[in-house]
């Protein structure tokens, strides 16, 4: 099988100056942090530049006179153990030799209040500090939508109230999430124990595009606006409708559903639509990025994966992940084949092989490849750059070599 290579003129940015960015930020919220300790939240996968971002914000807070520390906001993820979610947090460079800052992981949470949902919970380390700087990057949220969506509310709900609060918030169907949301993040900022937020958004190309500041009592009025900015950074597949889409990996580095479900139009929510579009008929996944330790969450929204993928998958993991989400169906093994050589040439023999794309994970769309028949319809597209001659498929020890680096 041949495919052309296709380069997306997405959304991109110059490179920025890290620490003069968010130092910028934080003096501009024109707000002194407390003078003693205070939590930096930490867990979010797939951010670039997080160590020097997160460094940044404690180097600003010791200036001013705070004592940072980091705590791990990870909800469930990572088996739900403190001991897990540190090694998560250090597996992504948050190292304390890397940020400067101690480490205080525990699955420990003192209630907070009560909601219509549920309880609402904090991270003891978060409550029993003099405030809490949020950090995370704002995005569409995998399940539901809404004016706030993945950004810093979550990750006071969800992140920082561990497995309680996201069993709170997971509860409820994903059209009553945004109201829950609210509710509970409203609650938290009522505390007095959000000190502020850090909002990250990146371009098309997964760099750093921009940080904001938010006072506390600011976040849930403001992240809506951001939410806004983000979309116009967001990177999507180039057409509509697909045959055949074949992700190189999957894993939570990429999206808390280990593929986006708003770049592949599936949501994997039984009861709940899948969205409008893109429409694809088949998605075949081959790896899981070793960042997500064996996380395979969003591999049920695959219809064919490898034994290679299969095997990466640590099924106590991922069955607490999507337990606590109530969303079963995400974690549900497809079809699996020997390796990604039969794997493709078995859904190009059932399938055929027109409207394929091949990427290398939903979150890096700049380099993609794609049947002949997808080639002379994206030439046309200002956005993208097709190649003249096209590339074979090949494969190494079965692997394929499109995307090995």
């Amino acid at each position: 099988m041949i495919v052309y290579r296709v380069d997306q003129q997405l959304v991109s940015v110059p490179p920025r100056d890290i620490p003069q960015l968010v130092h910028q930020a934080l003096d501009q919220m024109g707000k002194k942090p407390p003078q003693a300790e205070v939590a930096i939240t930490a867990g979010s996968r797939g951010i670039t530049n997080l160590v020097a971002i997160t460094k940044a914000a404690g180097d600003w807070l010791r200036l001013h006179g705070a004592k940072p520390f980091l705590v791990p906001s990870m909800g469930s993820h990572n088996g739900a153990t403190a001991e897990g979610q540190q090694k998560m947090v250090e597996s992504l460079g948050l190292t304390p030799q890397a940020t400067g800052m101690e480490i205080r992981s525990s699955m420990e949470c003192v209630k907070v209040g009560t909601v219509d949902s549920g309880d609402v919970w904090m991270d003891r380390h978060c409550y029993e500090s003099a405030g809490v700087l949020v950090l995370n990057r704002i995005k569409l949220h995998t399940c539901f939508s809404g004016p706030i969506q993945s950004g810093l509310t979550k990750m006071m709900v969800v992140g920082m109230g561990k497995i309680r609060s996201a069993e709170t918030f997971h509860t409820a169907r994903p059209d009553r999430m945004p109201r829950i949301l609210d509710e509970m993040g409203s609650l938290l900022v009522k505390s007095g124990k959000i000190f502020a937020g850090l909002a990250i958004l990146e371009d098309g190309f997964d760099a750093t595009a921009e940080i904001h500041a938010l006072s506390g009592k600011n976040i849930l009025k403001e992240e809506p606006a951001l939410l806004q900015r983000h979309r116009h950074y967001f990177p999507s597949l180039p057409t509509d409708k697909l045959n055949v889409l074949i992700v190189d990996e999957i894993g939570k580095t990429y999206s808390g559903t280990g593929m986006d479900t708003n770049v592949i139009g599936r949501r994997g929510v039984h009861g709940f639509e899948d969205l409008s579009f893109p429409k694809i008929k088949i998605i075949a996944a081959l790896g899981l990025t070793e960042k997500a330790q064996g996380n395979a969450l969003g591999v049920g929204l695959a219809d064919f994966i490898t034994r290679r993928l299969r095997n990466a998958i640590d099924e106590k993991k991922t069955f607490i992940n999507a337990f606590t989400t109530g969303d079963m169906q995400r974690m549900a093994i497809p079809c699996t084949l020997d390796d990604d050589a039969e794997l493709i040439k078995k859904v190009q023999e059932r399938y055929g092989d027109k409207r394929w794309m091949l990427i290398p994970n939903t979150l890096h769309l700049g380099e993609i490849y794609v049947s002949p028949d997808l080639a002379d319809e994206l030439r046309p597209n200002p956005k993208c750059r097709v190649a003249a001659q096209p590339t074979s498929l090949t494969f190494h020890q079965g692997r394929l070599s499109l995307f090995l680096k």
